[in-house]
C-alpha cells in the first residue's frame, strides 16, 4: 500500500517512530516532516504547510500523522478527498503537564479531541496514555458553558487503540548483554526538560556520593534551547564522577553507552510509554522508576519490587543498594533485557502494517 505520513514535530520519539515505521513497514511511505520546535504553532499551522506541499493527498491509499497536528484542518482542505486516516498520539494537551508559570491552554486539548474525531483510527503508545486521555476528556468538555458535547467521548472511544511503538535496539540479545563496568555507571538518558525532573536525579546521586558510593554519571539525552540550570550546576558539583554529559547524536555510541550502565534511572512526572528506560534495560541497566505513569506496564510485575519506588527516600535506598553491590543484580537485569526485546521493531512492526491494513479494508 501507498502510505502517506505526516509528521510535524520530527524529533524524539516523533522521529524515532516516524524512521521506524518507514524503514520497517512493507508498505511504500511518503514522510512528509517540520521541525520540532514551536509545537503550539504545529498544532494550528502544520495542516496549512502540509496541504501545499503534498500534491495529490487523495492519491495514497492511507494517511498516518501524530497527534501534533490538527487532522481536522488537513482533511478539511483535502479539496479532491481525503483517504482514510490514522492519528497516533505519543502525547497529548489534556494531561501534559504544565511548565512553572504556565496556563493550560484548553484550545489545545479541543484540538485532540477534534483530530481524534477526524481520524478514522486513532491509536495511543500504552494503555497508560489511552485511559489518561478518556479520564481528561469529561472534564474538559464539562468546562463548556453549555451545549457540552460528551458524545464525543463514545465515538472516538469506538475507533481507538493501544499500540506500542517499536524501539530501534536489536531483536536478538546478541550485543545487549555485557559485562559491565567498574566503578558501576548511572545513566540518564531523558530529555533536559521539567517534566523529567532532573533536580530529583541529582539530589539522589549526591545522597549516594554523600554515603561514600563509588559510581560514576553519563548525562545523556537531547537538550533544546532553555536547558534547566540543576545540569550546569549538578556538572560541576559531581565533577571527576561524570564520565559523560550531553546528547549522543550517533546511535550505535549511544547503545555503547547503555551497554556500560549498570542502572538507569527515571524522575519523570509525564511518561506515556518511556522509550529511553526500556532502551536502558535492554542493555542492561537495571531501571529505577517511580512507581506511577507507565512504569508499572512496562516494567513486568515480578520486577516491581526492584526497580519501582514510592517516595525519594525509596529511590535513594535502591540507587545505594545496586551501586553497593551491582553484581547482585545482575539476574534482574538480565530478566528485564530479554523481556524489553519484545518492543524491537522487528517485533512491533506487523501490528502496525495490519492497522493500516484494517484502515482500508474497513
Amino acid at each position: 500500500m501507498k502510505l502517506l505520513f505526516l509528521e510535524p514535530f520530527y524529533g524524539g520519539s516523533h522521529r524515532d517512530f516516524a524512521d521506524g515505521l518507514c524503514r520497517y513497514s512493507r508498505h511504500e511511505i511518503a514522510l512528509y516532516t517540520l521541525p520540532d520546535r514551536f509545537w503550539k504553532w504545529r498544532m494550528r499551522g502544520a495542516a496549512l504547510h502540509f496541504i501545499k506541499q503534498i500534491p495529490a493527498p487523495e492519491a495514497y491509499d492511507a494517511i498516518i500523522c501524530s497527534g501534533l497536528m490538527s487532522l481536522s484542518d488537513f482533511r478539511a482542505l483535502c479539496v479532491n478527498g481525503c483517504p482514510p486516516a490514522l492519528v497516533y498520539f505519543h502525547e497529548n494537551q489534556l494531561t501534559y503537564p504544565l511548565a512553572p508559570g504556565e496556563a493550560r491552554d484548553l484550545h489545545f486539548g479541543f484540538t485532540d479531541i477534534t483530530t481524534a474525531l477526524a481520524a478514522d483510527r486513532v491509536l495511543f503508545n500504552s494503555k497508560t496514555h489511552f485511559q489518561a486521555f478518556f479520564d481528561h476528556i469529561p472534564e474538559l468538555l464539562r468546562k463548556m458553558p453549555d451545549f457540552k458535547p460528551l458524545w464525543v467521548i463514545d465515538q472516538i472511544l469506538e475507533k481507538s487503540g493501544v499500540c506500542s511503538p517499536g524501539c530501534w535496539f536489536p531483536e536478538s540479545d546478541d550485543g545487549c548483554l555485557q559485562k559491565k563496568q567498574e566503578p558501576p555507571l548511572v545513566i540518564w538518558n531523558h530529555r533536559w526538560e521539567f517534566d523529567k525532573q532532573p533536580e530529583i536525579f541529582f539530589a539522589a546521586l549526591e545522597q549516594a556520593a554523600g554515603s561514600g558510593l563509588d559510581f560514576e554519571v553519563a548525562v545523556l539525552g537531547y537538550a533544546y534551547e532553555k536547558v534547566p540550570p540543576v545540569f550546569e550546576a549538578a556538572c560541576t558539583r559531581l565533577g571527576s564522577r561524570i564520565r559523560h554529559f550531553g546528547y549522543v547524536k550517533d546511535r550505535s555510541e549511544y547503545q555503547r553507552w547503555l551497554a556500560r550502565g549498570s542502572v538507569a534511572i527515571s524522575t519523570a512526572i509525564q511518561e506515556n510509554f518511556g522509550i529511553s528506560m526500556v532502551e536502558a534495560a535492554r542493555f542492561g541497566c537495571l531501571p529505577l522508576a517511580p512507581n506511577r505513569l507507565v512504569y508499572p506496564e512496562i516494567i513486568p510485575e515480578e520486577m516491581h519490587f526492584a526497580c519501582l519506588y514510592d517516595s525519594f527516600e525509596q529511590l535513594v535506598e535502591r540507587l545505594c543498594n545496586v551501586l553497593e553491590n551491582p553484581r547482585a543484580y545482575e539476574i534482574h537485569r538480565r530478566h528485564l533485557a530479554r523481556h524489553m526485546g519484545q518492543y524491537a521493531w522487528e517485533q512491533r512492526i506487523e501490528e502496525f502494517d495490519r492497522e493500516a491494513g484494517f484502515l482500508i479494508c474497513g
